[in-house]
């Protein structure tokens, strides 16, 4: 038995809603309806974040558990609409030490995303959990101007002590229209995102 119940990570690792019941509700969803995970409380997204670089995947952590079947992924933008967008894209990576690709939105090519919008895009199919742990979820967009999303920023993204993940990373250059096999050489990010998975 620990005191974080059924968590048996570095605490401070023990990500949001994603824990029990009570957090769920707290975060804002019905604790006994449909899936749902998320990588904050959805009060803890306070700030407008530059979250995003063109042709750049940010990815954030959401603790998942065996039997989960994540579906969605859903992103809020704030006050800045993406501009001239030509791709962008929700992934999920696995929890293994590099993570690997498990499933991926469809390209939404030149699609509007407005401000103050919240986008929910479905994986190409349903990806069923097998193993608890940390995930990754992944946004990439590539326009004249990303949206800004909701979120929180924080100076203290990168783990502080030993065990701790990133809160929110950035990865590749370049990208378009389809996910990286892997999250690669990750560099913590000072902007988190807030990030939902149902």
């Amino acid at each position: 038995m620990t005191v974080q119940g059924r968590f048996l990570g570095v605490v401070r690792d023990e990500l949001a809603a994603a824990s029990d019941q009570a957090r769920q509700a707290l975060a804002g969803a019905d604790p006994t309806a449909a899936f749902y995970r998320a990588n904050m409380r959805r009060l803890d997204a306070t700030a407008d974040t530059t979250a995003l670089t063109t042709q750049v995947m940010t990815s954030v952590p959401v603790y998942l558990r065996r039997g989960d079947v994540v579906t969605n992924i859903s992103v809020r933008s704030g006050a800045t609409a993406a501009a001239t967008p030509t791709n962008y894209w929700f992934a999920l990576y696995s929890n293994a030490a590099t993570p690997a690709l498990l499933g991926q939105s469809a390209d939404q090519l030149t699609a509007a995303w407005g401000a103050t919008t919240t986008k929910t895009l479905p994986l190409a199919a349903p990806v069923t959990i097998t193993s608890e742990g940390v995930y990754w979820v992944g946004i990439m967009v590539k326009a004249g101007t990303t949206p800004s999303l909701a979120g929180v920023s924080t100076n203290a993204s990168a783990g502080l002590v030993a065990g701790e993940k990133n809160l929110a990373q950035t990865s590749g250059t370049g990208l378009t229209g389809t996910a990286p096999a892997t999250i690669a050489s990750p560099t913590a990010a000072a902007t988190v995102p807030l990030v939902i998975l149902t």
